[in-house]
This record gives C-alpha cells, sequence and structure tokens, in this order.
C-alpha cells in the first residue's frame, strides 16, 4: 500500500453505538445534484453529479481506491456522497447475489484454521455497506479491514459496522486511509476473502490484473460485487432509451476505464490466475417504492450520457422532466443490471 497510508484500529469495545440511517445522514453535508450532468449552478461551477450505479465522479477523476501509483493526495475532495451511498444501500443488498454466498462458505471452511477467524479485507468500503450485509451471513469471529481515502466515510463504515456474525461470534473491524497504489500480495498478508462493491467497473484493465495477482498472490478469495453491466431496462419505454444508455456506457469507459466491460476482464484476470470464477446477476430492480433513489440515478444517468454527447443535451432535458415527473407518480420501473463476481483463488496453503 501506499507509504502514506494511516491506519487506526477499532474493536466493538471502542466503537459508539451503532447509528440509525436518520443519524447517518444528518451527520455529513449534503450534496447538491444537478438534472444533466455540466449544467451551472449560480456558482458558475458545474454542478455535481451523482452517477448511475456507481459513485459520485467528474470528469478526469478517478476511483476512490486506487492502484496506481501517485494516486492522488489527502487535499482532493470526496468522491463519494454518503447521501448517495445510504440512498442505494437497501437496492445493493436487495441485488446482491446470495447464490454465491454457499460456495464462498464451503472454501472459507475448507481454508487452514485461524485462530482468530476470519481476515477480510473491504476495498473502497465507503459507509460499509458490504460489512453489514456480509458480515452476518458468514459464520465465525471475523475482522474487517476497511479501506477507503475518505475519512468521513471511513469513520460512519466503523461506526456502522456489524457487531456479530450470523453464529454470533464476535466481529472487529479496522480501517486504513489512503489511496492504494501498490496493491501485492504481502499487502494482503494473512486476508481470508477480499471484498468490493461498485468498484471493478471504475478500474482499468492494468488494474483490475493487479487485484487478481494480489488475491492470487495472497490465495484468498474474492467476492466482487455490483459492478454495472451495461444494461438498463425502463417501464414503459421511451424511444431515446437505447441512445441514453449507449451514451452513457461510453462514458464509463473514458480514460481507459473498463465500465460494462469489468466483469469480463476480471473473470479472464482471475482465471488466467488459476482462480474458479463463478458470475451471477444483481440487478437493481426500482419501482414506487424506490423512486428516491430512481429519481437520483436518472439524474446521473442521463448527465453522464450528456457529458459524453452534448448534442443528446435539448433532448435529454425533455426526456429527465418526463422520466422524473413519471417517476413521481410512480408510474416508472427500472431495471439497471449488474453482476456479482466470485473468484476462487487457489490457497497458498495447498487446500483446494
Amino acid at each position: 500500500m501506499s507509504g502514506t497510508t494511516t491506519s487506526t484500529t477499532s474493536s466493538t469495545g471502542g466503537i459508539p453505538a451503532q447509528p440509525g440511517p436518520r443519524e447517518l445522514t444528518a451527520a455529513v453535508p449534503s450534496e447538491e445534484v444537478a438534472p444533466v450532468s455540466g449544467t451551472q449552478g449560480a456558482s458558475g461551477e458545474p454542478d455535481t453529479v451523482i452517477a448511475g450505479a456507481g459513485p459520485v465522479a467528474r470528469p478526469g477523476e478517478r476511483a476512490t481506491l486506487r492502484l496506481r501509483e501517485g494516486a492522488g493526495t489527502d487535499d482532493e475532495p470526496p468522491r463519494y456522497a454518503p447521501e448517495w451511498l445510504q440512498l442505494r444501500e437497501g437496492a445493493d443488498a436487495d441485488a446482491r447475489a446470495g447464490d454465491l454466498l454457499d460456495p464462498l462458505r464451503i472454501r472459507l471452511a475448507n481454508l487452514p484454521g485461524r485462530p482468530g477467524g476470519l481476515v477480510v479485507h473491504d476495498l473502497g468500503c465507503g459507509t460499509g455497506s458490504m460489512g453489514r450485509w456480509l458480515a452476518p451471513r458468514l459464520d465465525g469471529p471475523q475482522h474487517w479491514i476497511l479501506h477507503d481515502r475518505d475519512p468521513y466515510l471511513l469513520h460512519f463504515a466503523a461506526v456502522a459496522s456489524p457487531r456479530a456474525a450470523a453464529d454470533g461470534s464476535r466481529v472487529t473491524v479496522e480501517t486504513r486511509r489512503g489511496d492504494v497504489a501498490r496493491l501485492t500480495p504481502d499487502a494482503l498478508s494473512g486476508a481470508t476473502l477480499v471484498t468490493a462493491s461498485a468498484l471493478l467497473d471504475v478500474l482499468t484493465r492494468a488494474e483490475v490484473e493487479t487485484l487478481a495477482d494480489a488475491c492470487a498472490g495472497a490465495g484468498c478469495p474474492a467476492l466482487l460485487t455490483l459492478s454495472v453491466a451495461g444494461r438498463v431496462e425502463l417501464t414503459p419505454s421511451h424511444p431515446l432509451d437505447t441512445e441514453i444508455a449507449e451514451a452513457f456506457n461510453a462514458h464509463q469507459r473514458r480514460d481507459g476505464l473498463l465500465g460494462p466491460d469489468a466483469v469480463t476482464v476480471a473473470c479472464e484476470a482471475f482465471a488466467e490466475r488459476g482462480a474458479t470464477v463463478r458470475v451471477h446477476p444483481s440487478p437493481w430492480r426500482l419501482g414506487p417504492a424506490e423512486s428516491a433513489l430512481t429519481a437520483q440515478w436518472l439524474r446521473g444517468w442521463v448527465g453522464a450520457a450528456v457529458e459524453e454527447r452534448p448534442g443528446l443535451r435539448e433532448r435529454a432535458e425533455r426526456y429527465l422532466r418526463d422520466r422524473l415527473a413519471a417517476c413521481e407518480a410512480g408510474e416508472l420501473r427500472v431495471v439497471v443490471h449488474h453482476s456479482d463476481l466470485l473468484a476462487l483463488s487457489r490457497p497458498t496453503g495447498g487446500t483446494s
């Protein structure tokens, strides 16, 4: 990891009581969301866009977790809006592929015994939603190491972390702040499992290969969830749906990022290193009950499309107004396709 990375350790005894969702929202400043990317607010600066099915990203910016040398400084602003992460958490939890948990549990049970239980590295943890979803679904003591460059997100992830595993065993947490400049087997030394959510699609091919190298070198499985698949279904349909989707997908591939190609590239990378790879769909299914999330997702989805193809702007603004009105009226349903990937690397101890 980067030589500037700092580490703070917390245990269940040292973390305040877990806050509820409203407390989490109230503790952080809000971010405004522009209806279309590139429109200007009163300050003359472009408004923020919440990217659909992914982290907040501005033109030229990279993922919160980076795998390359010289990846950012502490002076850079956070790229993840805590409100957005909280808004999508329920849909993420419903979407994640539970069918991948049984093969994961079997692999973890067959790993050499560790006195302290499971050691899980959560890369780009955000507010810790992956831990809240997964830790209560795994048996045995667990120690989660949460990686993110945003200290606010790390704080919330630690405070709101689960305290008990599926069988009541203790769950502890440690936070590590900073960009990951060199992800090596040494960085994952002692890891039982690597997890990430909505991360693969904002990495390059080289960065995914670095991640696969690290997991293979450490001999630990990786559960990488909610990577965009490049397909969206809106009901009722609209003539502009396909054009917006194509422009959004092109935007996701900017600057060598993998976007919708991430899962295919990751499957190849892990398989080439001897891992057994399973992929399962994990779509968001958004209806009237998720209208707040759908509205924010729409703004980011259309905004990114317009940023990629400015000629769409006039038609896209009318499209967005119509879609938001349908959303508010409870008449819009959206399926945003994602994929979850489980890579079972060969254990370094020789266990199959």
